[in-house]
């Protein structure tokens, strides 16, 4: 069963469509991430969830039952959500227990349900007493998630939380605010621009361009089996090339390659990931590096044809990494995804 779901959903800014007829269902107990680039509606959806905007049209429903549509709206402290913003906004003169408390009855406050949500959340007991100021950016929005689930919400709504934090603390704490939503049992909805964050830490992951949900599912199957050439460069790092299809193989500009659906044509667009491309030294011709990426153990390289002036990039271990200005053959392993030619 699903505990979120919305239904053609529409919201307008003037001119600006922000929404435009998205449907989304989260089920019960699951984590969505909602991946796409800025601009593209997400945060605007989880504020339609939260009760903060009406929609211009359609509907969003929380445990089966209609919240929002365009003629009512049920009040944001009627519908049983939390809501995790960007900074975590916590209460800047309250300690961390007064802060977690916030939205528990008075009774409750002073029980040993602090204690839990921190133990949820895998901080010490001993910082109950401390300030946000106190706390590094990873320790306060932990701090916000127990705030977030104390109240024990339908649903937790996370708006790029861990946005702010350097790439160590960003994993750790992801790891450990989706562990404490899991053990709650808590359905979540997670906005992020970051593909690795998204496929990580999610059961789901919806992908959205220009307020549409282009595809939603399994983290697995969204970079494995991409519906479109927009959903393949967002979810994984790759090239985008013309090519021509010649029976079940498919000839570009840097070679000729398997593809993974040799039923379409005759002209297609390809999409190979840097893992699918090796480069070799060669003594007359070529393509041109034109940039070099160093990762540590291994090197993001980009080549470029000078004939069609098309682009393809390679990951190569560290240890042979090239140098700008240098030519190398390019061989493509396949199969390759393959999309038909002005596919969105």
């Amino acid at each position: 069963m699903s505990s979120l779901s919305t239904q053609a959903l529409v919201k307008r800014f003037g001119d600006v469509v922000a929404l435009d007829g998205l449907d989304l269902d989260v089920e019960d107990g699951s984590i969505m991430a909602v991946l796409g680039p800025s601009g593209c509606g997400k945060t605007t959806l989880l504020r339609l969830i939260a009760g903060f905007l009406t929609p211009d049209e359609g509907t969003v429903s929380i445990d089966g039952k209609v919240v929002a549509d365009n003629t009512h709206v049920v009040p944001t402290q009627r519908r049983k959500v939390g809501l995790v913003p960007q900074e975590g906004a916590l209460f800047p003169h309250l300690d961390v227990a007064a802060n977690i408390s916030f939205g528990l009855p008075r009774h409750e406050r002073r029980g040993p349900r602090v204690a839990e949500l921190l133990d949820l959340v895998e901080l010490p007991r001993d910082i109950a007493d401390r300030r946000p100021s106190e706390l590094s950016g990873g320790q306060q929005q932990r701090v916000a998630v127990a705030r977030a689930l104390a109240p024990e919400p339908t649903v937790l709504l996370l708006d790029e939380p861990f946005s702010s934090l350097d790439a160590a603390l960003r994993i750790s704490t992801g790891r450990a605010v989706m562990n404490a939503i899991r053990a709650h049992k808590a359905t979540a909805v997670l906005v992020t621009h970051d593909q690795d964050e998204a496929l990580s830490l999610a059961d789901q992951v919806g992908v959205m361009d220009r307020g549409r949900l282009l595809q939603a599912d399994t983290p697995s199957s969204v970079y494995a089996r991409p519906e479109s050439p927009f959903v393949a460069s967002f979810v994984g790092d790759g090239s985008l090339l013309p090519a021509r299809m010649e029976g079940d193989r498919a000839v570009c500009s840097f070679g000729t390659v398997t593809v993974e659906d040799s039923s379409m044509g005759p002209d297609v667009l390809l999409f190979i990931r840097p893992e699918q491309v090796v480069v070799l030294p060669v003594l007359d011709g070529g393509s041109l590096v034109t940039a070099v990426a160093f990762h540590g153990h291994e090197a993001v390289v980009r080549l470029i044809d000078e004939g069609s002036r098309e682009v393809i990039m390679a990951r190569v271990p560290a240890a042979r990494m090239p140098q700008v200005g240098q030519r190398f053959g390019v061989k493509l392993y396949g199969p390759v995804l393959v999309f038909e030619r002005g596919s969105a």
